[in-house]
């Protein structure tokens, strides 16, 4: 018999100093065999949905957590059968080495190599008590193992579609003892457990439901605050109570900036390239903290200093599924516009599909927020935390506008600056937020700028 040793693979740190993570999606089964880099999960950060890949060749021995359960980092979230034996062989042909036995190794994880996490508890579901009777090998699909790495029974032993069935019925699998194989609990006990069978769904309704239509909609919906909802809720709670916030107003006539973005679409050197209002923008800011430094820094409170920085992390606040992400174009101070208009499409191209990484998410240094696609005008942005300013792009109008001393059509936009008080004086913010204006209204003005 060929000797297999069983390996945990823990919940890697996902990066900046995340303690936690939900699993949203297997992408394996038990038995699947899966090969080293192979996409097994996603899960999803406070920050983003990363894909976790395989750290090796192997099949697929126990999936330790099921999908919409919270992990903490050095949790083990997967084990698998891998070729070869080891001191610990049991006998059998197999091994396990176990946390314990690998306290001292260093593990892969997303963002580099590292010792193992020592873990302090257990997920943020609750155990429940199983049956008592040995893990299933046989059923309706694949099913996650009842065993911890200490070999304690947590949770019913059922196969993800019954688990589904009995959390839309609202059963607690842990009070149902199962008569499949093994302990096994089917379809059939979920649908007992209600008074109901699988083939007679009416069995056992209360009267008060009877008489509800099935179609008829929840008079409320309850969504569990996690994920990017829950980071950017604390966020920009802390921001907006840490940060004194001042937010100015600029309304310009940037008909001649939108006149430029026409004319550059239509040339042979920028043709394939997606030049927006915000393209324009970003450029602007980006020439405007030249003259106003102070925009880009941040409030460090421990070490009461003052951090300027001398390079840009353009933030782009992006709406997603999942709630709303910053995710920042490095070194956008050194790009093109070229270069620029291709790292903006990239990025919420990323961002909309959910597959921003905690790496394009970090480090910001100031930030954009494009309500203007929404067809606002103007707002109050709250700082992106640890930034000294961000600036809201509001709708491009036709307005009936003053120009050359007389009444004319025009396009017209609103920018609203909010800034950190404590970081950057009424002067020097107005300042800057007159140099973009200044810019997106008459882009030739940057030749007597620069």
């Amino acid at each position: 018999m060929n000797a297999m040793t069983i390996k945990e693979f823990r919940l890697p740190d996902l990066g900046e100093g995340l303690t936690e993570s939900e699993i949203l999606h297997w992408k394996v089964s038990v038995g699947d065999i899966v090969t080293l880099n192979q996409v097994i999960a996603e899960v999803e950060t406070a920050k983003a949905v990363v894909e976790l890949p395989s750290p090796y060749a192997g099949t697929i021995a126990i999936l330790h957590e099921e999908p919409g359960t919270v992990v903490e980092v050095g949790t083990p979230i997967v084990s698998f059968k891998l070729p070869g034996g080891s001191d610990g062989d049991s006998g059998d042909g197999s091994a396990v080495e176990t946390p314990q036995d690998d306290a001292a190794k260093r593990v892969p994880t997303l963002v580099g190599y590292g010792a193992e996490v020592e873990r302090s508890g257990r997920p943020s579901r609750r155990a429940r008590k199983a049956n008592g009777s040995a893990p299933p090998t046989t059923g309706d699909g694949p099913a996650y193992a009842a065993v911890s790495s200490a070999g304690s029974l947590e949770r019913p032993r059922s196969t993800p579609p019954v688990r589904k069935l009995a959390r839309d019925l609202g059963v607690d699998l842990g009070a149902i003892p199962g008569t499949g194989p093994g302990g096994l609990v089917t379809r059939d006990d979920v649908h007992a457990a209600t008074g109901k069978s699988a083939g007679n769904q009416d069995l056992g309704r209360q009267p008060e439901f009877a008489a509800q239509p099935e179609s008829a909609a929840p008079r409320e919906t309850r969504t569990p605050i996690k994920g990017v909802r829950k980071h950017t809720a604390s966020a920009m709670v802390s921001s907006a109570f840490t940060a004194p916030h001042v937010t100015e107003f600029l309304t310009v006539d940037v008909t001649n900036g939108m006149d430029l973005l026409a004319r550059l679409k239509g040339s042979r050197e920028y043709a394939g390239y997606k030049l927006t209002p915000l393209t324009l923008v970003a450029k602007a800011v980006l020439l405007a903290l030249r003259r106003n430094p102070s925009l880009n820094s941040r409030w460090d409170e421990a070490r009461q200093e003052i951090v300027q920085f001398n390079y840009v992390n353009l933030g782009i606040a992006a709406a997603t599924p999942r709630g709303l992400t910053v995710p920042n174009i490095k070194d956008a101070d050194g790009m093109s516009l070229t270069q620029l208009s291709t790292a903006l499409s990239e990025l919420t191209d990323v961002a909309r599909a959910g597959k921003t990484s905690p790496a394009q998410l970090s480090g910001g240094t100031i930030s954009i927020t494009n309500i203007g696609v929404f067809g606002i005008d103007a707002g109050t942005p709250i700082l992106n935390p640890g930034e000294a300013a961000i600036l809201a792009v509001g709708s491009v109008r036709r307005r009936p506008w003053e120009y050359q001393g007389e009444v004319a059509l025009r396009s017209v936009m609103t920018l609203s600056l909010s800034f950190d008080h404590r970081l950057v004086d009424g002067e020097q913010g107005s300042k800057f937020l007159a140099d973009v204006g200044s810019i997106i209204a008459d882009p030739s003005i940057v030749i007597a700028m620069i």
